[in-house]
């Protein structure tokens, strides 16, 4: 089947997509300090089951957590007076959680939310109005956002793709807090301190927190003073605006200290208090503004627990809608994985994706098997590679299908350690230009895999001259390595080689000027390299283009946003992007051309953090256009 046809019947068959349909509830009282989790399907009910463990026995006061569509945060909980842990749960998956990180402070009974990929804690133990943020793709500690409106703890976050709402709380006195009626927001993207929203019909602190895909809010429970345990009651209000609250609803029975999970329409609470810890899951449709109703139980009692899900609606659905997890994913539909690279914390083991077709940002898909950079990508229609790299010039390969969100696997290895290399592909074959054979020594090596099955790299022959650091390029048949570096200059050297034969590479042409770090990506009829540094001034913004099927010099295309060295191409037969590097600073940006005109590039959206020379693979490359 052609990539066109292929294409045509995703995009037929895109509406009926489904989002992650799993929810988890972590730690609480059950009845002490707990670290255990179980899940359920959100639209099936019944009775939850085990899950895994959080890293320490802790509580974690209720509400919603901050989550992606594959990845749930769970921070802080109440420890000796508050704990600044951060743990990663994978969704998909049962197990437990691995370290994720710290908070800027440490907090109990704190609000959580997300986007989908920046999240946020405000609030909490000793009455704070702290607000810090990190992204849930990556590992690493959270940084200052800003202040809330009002100092308080048991407050409880909802959040649209663009906005995050607090609400509710108390002021901390022992032994009779006053309760809040607080209502303040922020922009989840920006930093700064929170706006005043409106107030709660009443004042009320631990309640239950869910959002729907109309963009309303909904603050379920809740205690409303020290007399009151529980509350049955239920407000609701509309994010992209401000003003107060307004009463929708009852719970069937009163409930304090809920986890609380939302899916499009439906939202559900987990455990709780009432006063005691209960079992029960409750259940309402929320565009129907109406009462809860019994939906299960948890396989344990519990309160001051903690829900997460990947299909909320605070999530950036347009950035993510033709990546979330389905059985509707097609081939060759413009999905990019970005394996590995340089990353502001460290080199990392990272893959993130996003849709070339669509605009946005990226966000996480899985791991590579090792950590590693300066590693080359090229792709089959169905599996990304990542060619060695930088962990002492690795030979390893290894592969992931793109259609199953989730980790890489160890493919096989190279003839020799490849480092800074260059890797490209056609339909069957994939080919990798070694780069640095090991510190200091520049090969010439050329190395190739039949891409469908898994086994060790052959030799292919050798480039024209031996250097790394050259951006690929191909169409089905033909590969072009462009420019690179050995220990002495910058090189304008282009080659080209017949993929479906072996031997020596040819020499192509030349590039405008010498130029090493560039990204390369085609359309099969075009290559286009981008970026990458040159004697002087040593990081460039210029684009470059060849008629790969014909010889000779490469032709001015336009200019980057901005000049960037170390920067990766991946495309589409129509559009082309080019994304990260560094100016020296790492950039997180994500930038595209059409590839059959000239001009500038454009903005396209946001890699979930900076990264430089890491692999980039498309399921719709140039080399993939029989």
């Amino acid at each position: 089947m052609s990539i066109n046809k292929i294409k045509n019947n995703y995009d037929n068959r895109r509406a009926f997509t489904t989002r992650p349909d799993r929810a988890i509830e972590m730690g609480g009282f059950a009845p002490g300090a707990s670290k255990d989790g179980t899940t359920i399907q959100m639209a099936a009910g019944g009775t939850s089951t085990d899950f895994g463990d959080l890293t320490n026995t802790r509580t974690l006061f209720g509400g919603m957590t901050a989550s992606s569509t594959t990845r749930a945060l769970f921070y802080g909980g109440e420890v000796s007076g508050g704990s600044n842990e951060i743990d990663s749960m994978q969704l998909a998956s049962t197990g437990n959680a691995s370290d994720h990180g710290d908070l800027t402070v440490s907090v109990g009974y704190a609000a959580a939310t997300s986007n989908g990929t920046r999240a946020l804690v405000a609030g909490g133990n000793s009455v704070i109005n702290t607000i810090g943020f990190g992204s849930i793709a990556q590992t690493g500690n959270f940084a200052d956002f800003g202040d809330l409106t009002v100092a308080r703890n048991a407050l409880v976050g909802i959040c649209s793709p663009v906005r995050a709402v607090f609400a509710g709380g108390t002021d901390g006195t022992s032994p009779s807090p006053a309760y809040q009626n607080v209502i303040d927001y922020v922009t989840i993207n920006s930093t700064g301190n929170a706006t005043d929203f409106g107030d709660l019909s009443g004042t009320s602190g631990y309640m239950g927190a869910a959002n729907d895909s109309s963009g309303k809010g909904f603050f379920i429970g809740g205690n409303a003073s020290p007399a009151t345990k529980s509350t049955t009651s239920t407000d609701v209000i509309t994010i992209a605006s401000t003003g107060n609250a307004q009463d929708f609803g009852v719970l069937t029975q009163p409930t304090k200290s809920c986890a609380s999970v939302s899916q499009g329409t439906t939202a559900i609470t987990m455990g709780g208090s009432s006063p005691s810890n209960n079992n029960v899951i409750q259940r309402f449709v929320m565009p129907s503004l109406g009462n809860a109703t019994d939906f299960g139980d948890l396989s344990r009692s519990v309160g001051s627990n903690k829900g997460g899900c990947g299909s909320h609606d605070g999530i950036d659905w347009g950035s993510v809608a033709v990546q979330r997890p389905s059985v509707n994913y097609m081939p060759g539909s413009g999905r990019v994985l970005m394996l590995g690279g340089n990353r502001a914390g460290g080199d990392r083991n990272t893959i993130d994706t996003y849709n070339i077709n669509t605009f946005g940002n990226s966000f996480d898909f899985g791991d590579l098997v090792q950590i590693t950079d300066h590693n080359g990508g090229c792709a089959s229609l169905t599996r990304a590679f990542s060619m060695g790299g930088v962990n002492s010039s690795t030979t390893i390969i290894q592969a992931v299908q793109f259609a199953n969100q989730g980790n890489a696997f160890d493919f096989g290895d190279l003839t020799i350690g490849s480092d800074v290399c260059a890797s490209l592909n056609s339909t069957t074959r994939g080919v990798n230009a070694a780069g640095y054979a090991a510190p200091g020594v520049y090969s010439n090596i050329i190395d190739y895999i039949t891409m469908a099955t898994a086994g060790n790299a052959s030799d292919f022959g050798d480039l024209t001259v031996a250097r790394a650091d050259s951006a690929p390029m191909a169409s089905s048949t033909r590969g072009i390595f462009a420019g690179g570096e050995d220990a002495s200059n910058r090189k304008n050297t282009i080659d080209y080689i017949t993929i479906a034969s072996t031997g020596n590479a040819t020499d192509f042409g030349d590039t405008i000027g010498t130029v090493a770090e560039a990204g390369g990506l085609s359309s099969g009829v075009r290559g286009v390299m981008g970026g990458g540094s040159a004697p002087s001034p040593s990081v460039i913004n210029v684009m470059a283009y060849v008629t790969i099927a014909s010889t000779g010099n490469m032709t001015d295309f336009g200019d980057l946003t901005a000049a960037a060295a170390e920067v990766e191409g991946s495309s589409t037969p129509v559009r082309g992007c080019f994304m990260g590097g560094r100016t020296p600073s790492i950039i997180n940006t994500i930038q595209y051309i059409t590839i059959a005109s000239t001009g500038n590039a454009i903005d396209f959206g946001d890699m979930s953090e900076g990264s430089s020379d890491f692999a980039a693979a498309s399921d719709s490359n140039g080399g993939l256009q029989a």
